[in-house]
């Protein structure tokens, strides 16, 4: 059997060492020059920065690719960060996210009683979700309308909450508003909006709560270096560098790719890892799939998109933790502003300085990964140097003097994120998850149109996030050679 994988990315090379590892001829095409997708490393001036993701959960996930293909799954070493997410406030108040429960009890007795009380079961409950989905929908691909419609399915389906919002679902535990913000950020993982994406998605508080947040020593692009390890000892045949132009036809199946160079590879199966609602349409041609025309395609709402700010600092700045938020005034107002195309004009900022946790990747000063949520391409034009200087100036009002020290700075926005990684308008997730529909009926992971054609990465089920790609190319694989997982 011989497979085809378009883009490189963590769920692209998560298939390719789940098929070859099962003796499948699998060659992979990756347009950049790295392998790994959006987690790519910079490396500018002496400082390190992990462009992709930052927060790192279910290591498991990840060491389960290279147990696959027979490395040690201490290739990576993940190191749990306890109290690992500063969240702070416009009146000054700080909540600090921890998987150590006596440091969220001694916090939330302070500012949030009825929260305290109901910490405990609003673990419980989170728990649940994640279980339940876990049980349910990321072990599985969905290929069909069928694969909604089995009674089993649709009474799990019931069970995780797809008809309240996240914001409903986190007040009815909590009170203290700025607990509520902290919490309802967590939609922002899937590039959603809190207040209208599905109280499903809570479950992601079970992962920083209950399980942890973990960083890679080195910088979590290990895991992108791993994985190209992981490909080349099972046996693929990796290709960087070599953009696909085409996906061949022929009677209703996909039968290889052809490569911007004109070369022609032969495929029983062609998967395409990467953001399917650009991808497609500059793969195929539309006459062969009509399930997924353009219009189609046009109508899915995209995710959010970032405006990115790496900075490597002259000195590190102690107030700085690894992970640290600095809210807006009005959170409503700054998704409204977002879903109307524009930049908000008190956008919360997100800081990941990993050089707290890992002083060698950044040896000469704080390395500021710096990301305030931005609408995809196509909406209100802003320029980037007055929103560089709006988002430095915030920091220094909050006592975080970032445009002092600088020594090195890269700006990227939504059209350099569309450019370099092939994502829909910018977008980082693929289609939003703002309606039920698209949070829980994503493109499918089996072509319509055509026999042999597949699709994995955040746009497809089971969703974004480095997790979930790399269970979306492991479900596809186990899916081409027949292989059924058993999930308790």
């Amino acid at each position: 059997m011989k497979a085809v994988i378009i883009g490189g990315g963590l769920g692209g090379l998560s298939a390719a060492v789940h098929l070859a590892s099962e003796g499948v001829d699998v060659k992979l095409f990756e347009k950049n020059s790295h392998f790994g997708g959006k987690m790519m490393a910079v490396d500018e001036e002496g400082y390190h920065f992990d462009f992709g993701p930052n927060t790192m959960t279910m290591p498991e996930v990840f060491t389960r690719v290279l147990s696959k293909a027979g490395l040690s799954p201490h290739l990576l070493d993940f190191e749990k960060i306890d109290t690992h997410t500063r969240n702070v406030f416009p009146n000054g108040t700080t909540f600090d996210f921890s998987t150590n429960q006596d440091v969220m009890k001694k916090q939330l007795k302070q500012l949030d009683p009825n929260g305290y009380q109901a910490y405990e079961p609003f673990l419980k409950e989170i728990e649940r979700l994640y279980h339940m989905s876990r049980k349910h929908f990321l072990h599985r691909t969905f290929n069909g309308w069928k694969d909604y419609l089995s009674p089993a399915l649709m009474k799990s389906m019931i069970k995780v909450r797809p008809l309240q919002s996240m914001d409903h679902f986190f007040r009815q535990y909590f009170t203290n508003p700025n607990i509520i913000q902290a919490l309802n950020r967590y939609s922002t993982y899937i590039g959603s909006n809190p207040y209208q994406a599905p109280a499903t998605f809570s479950m992601i508080a079970h992962l920083e709560w209950n399980d942890g947040v973990y960083y890679v020593k080195g910088g979590n692009t290990k895991i992108a270096e791993a994985f190209v390890q992981a490909a080349e000892a099972a046996g693929v045949h990796l290709y960087s560098g070599t953009p696909v132009s085409k996906i061949h036809t022929y009677q209703g199946s996909a039968v290889g790719v052809e490569t911007e160079d004109g070369d022609f590879f032969e495929a029983d199966h062609v998967i395409v890892n990467g953001d399917l609602l650009q991808a497609v349409p500059e793969l195929i041609d539309q006459k062969e799939r009509k399930k997924m025309s353009d219009e189609k395609l046009a109508s899915y709402d995209p995710s959010i998109s970032a405006f990115v700010i790496m900075a490597g600092l002259d000195t590190y700045l102690p107030q700085l933790h690894h992970h640290h938020l600095l809210f807006s005034g009005d959170y409503k107002k700054e998704f409204r502003q977002l879903s109307l195309g524009g930049y908000a004009d008190d956008p919360t900022i997100y800081i990941c300085t990993s050089a707290k946790s890992d002083p060698d990747v950044s040896p000469k000063g704080d390395n500021c990964f710096i990301l305030v949520n931005a609408p995809a391409v196509g909406g209100h034009p802003q320029n980037k140097d007055h929103y560089k200087e709006l988002i430095y100036d915030k920091l220094k009002k909050a006592g975080i003097p970032i445009s002092d020290h600088l020594v090195y700075e890269k700006v990227i926005g939504p059209e350099e994120i569309e450019a370099a990684f092939g994502a829909y308008r910018g977008s980082l997730y693929g289609p939003s998850s703002n309606s039920r529909s698209q949070a829980f009926m994503r493109p499918f992971n089996k072509s319509q149109d055509l026999k042999g054609l597949w699709f994995c990465g955040g746009s497809t089920h089971p969703g974004g996030g480095s997790p979930m790609v790399v269970l979306s190319g492991e479900n596809v694989a186990n899916q081409i050679i027949g292989k059924i997982v058993h999930i308790e």
